[in-house]
């Protein structure tokens, strides 16, 4: 095994890995590294569903996505990504087509327990673009201001799966409008204790606390503070990729530039922590 960094504060390659037949130590050298650079790519990888649930399964609770018209139809707990992006009239699906690529973004910020991570493997790559970003959410929080940080310093935000726009087109009517979930803005991470900036500016309703005007003024100003240039890492897909990222500590978007009548396939799963009992 040979790991390696990507990018100066985020981002990590580990070759000379197959995740069928990784045994215990090397998982935990795998594991730490994710821990330490938030993003990791595994590549060279040929997976079958159950190898792929496997291997997921080992970084925590595997739980199906709320968009279930995603869903692989025999195991709800895989979703497909970019599958399906045409309808019958012919027409471009643009919440498919650009699914995570609205802007940059955590997963399961809606959820009163967020996704600790996501992991995708690569199934199609189209010729060019659909490249995803990721950026730390620790830089994030490193660079705010002294005053901003303590303005924020035990305020919490409510957030929702469609936020102030109300994008839920992949979501069943049924789920459309559950309540929001509420989390630290200034969020610790239950495992490497760091502090981050945690904000989802497309799922955020408001910063409690704040009246409307001033809560939609700070969101902005952290919309803004929240990429940090020396703290990114682009990742060009291959067929095969494993790329998992933490969600408690980074931040992402696709590209959505790809060619569209071109496949950019990939199996995702949503992971929580698994509970204090079970680990």
């Amino acid at each position: 095994m040979d790991i390696r960094r990507l990018g100066p504060q985020i981002g990590v390659e580990a070759t000379g890995v197959d995740v069928r037949t990784l045994d215990d130590a090397g998982f935990a050298a795998v594991y730490r590294a994710w821990l330490d650079a938030n993003v990791l790519v595994i590549p060279h990888q040929k997976l079958e569903l159950d190898e792929f649930l496997r291997h997921s399964r080992r970084f925590g609770l595997v739980t199906p996505h709320p968009s279930k018209s995603t869903r692989h139809p025999d195991v709800p707990e895989i979703t497909l990504l970019g599958v399906d992006k045409f309808g019958a009239d012919g027409a471009l699906n643009m919440a498919i087509y650009r699914r995570g690529a609205e802007g940059w973004h955590t997963d399961g910020a809606y959820d009163d327990e967020p996704f600790k991570a996501t992991q995708l493997y690569a199934l199609a790559i189209p010729s060019s673009g659909g490249d995803t970003f990721f950026a730390s959410m620790y830089a994030a929080h490193d660079a705010l201001p002294e005053a901003l940080r303590r303005r924020l310093e035990g305020r919490r935000g409510a957030f929702t799966y469609g936020g102030r726009r109300q994008g839920t087109a992949l979501l069943n009517p049924e789920d459309r409008d559950r309540p929001p979930a509420f989390h630290p803005i200034i969020r610790t991470h239950t495992e490497t204790g760091r502090r981050a900036l945690y904000l989802d500016p497309g799922k955020i309703l408001y910063i409690e606390g704040l009246p409307a005007e001033e809560s939609d003024a700070v969101i902005e100003e952290l919309t803004a503070r929240m990429i940090q240039p020396d703290a990114q890492y682009r990742h060009r897909w291959r067929v095969g990729d494993i790329v998992i990222w933490d969600n408690r500590c980074s931040y992402h978007k696709a590209a959505g530039d790809y060619p569209p009548e071109e496949d950019r396939v990939h199996w995702r799963v949503s992971i929580k922590e698994r509970p204090a009992a079970a680990r």
